[in-house]
């Protein structure tokens, strides 16, 4: 039953970050889809996917967006759909069918005991280089944003100008 309110939570946050009228609330909205896409996984017993998404999916790609956003501001712009919105509604219709098909018998399948463990001894003990790179990963690209919003100028130059 907890999964189904998680996997209902999830849909509505999708559902907000395609709707939402501002950039940064869209990209909230999806962080908040991540990690409870994360959860899901991690419930089903895929322990180091759960933890990708959730470092990847809900931070880095997070940070990304709201710094993105930041920078290139949020003009909407009026673009014309490419796609019918009937056949956008009825494709995604399909695909939810087909994804409720394929994980509804997943509910039923009980995990071994020796595929689960601690969330602590999935990540710092199994998955620990996996950890170690997203980290590296993560702070590469705080890094280069960084190096994005600074200035031109160099310091020292600054420093002789003044």
């Amino acid at each position: 039953m907890l999964i189904i309110l998680i996997v209902a939570l999830t849909l509505v946050c999708a559902i907000q970050a395609i709707v939402a009228s501002r950039l940064l609330h869209s990209a909230l909205w999806l962080a908040g889809t991540s990690v409870l896409t994360a959860l899901i996984m991690y419930m089903l017993g895929a322990h180091e996917v759960a933890a990708v998404e959730l470092s990847v999916g809900a931070g880095l790609v997070t940070i990304l967006f709201v710094f993105a956003i930041n920078i290139t501001g949020e003009e909407p712009l009026q673009l014309k759909s490419l796609v019918p919105r009937y056949l956008a509604l009825i494709l995604t219709a399909i695909g939810m069918m087909s994804l409720i098909f394929m994980i509804l018998p997943a509910f039923n399948i009980p995990i071994p005991a020796e595929l689960g463990g601690t969330f602590r001894q999935t990540i710092w003990v199994d998955r620990s280089m996996d950890v170690l790179l997203q980290i590296l990963l993560i702070f590469a690209g705080v890094l280069g944003i960084i190096g994005l919003l600074s200035d031109d100028t160099p310091f020292l130059q600054k420093e002789q100008e003044e």
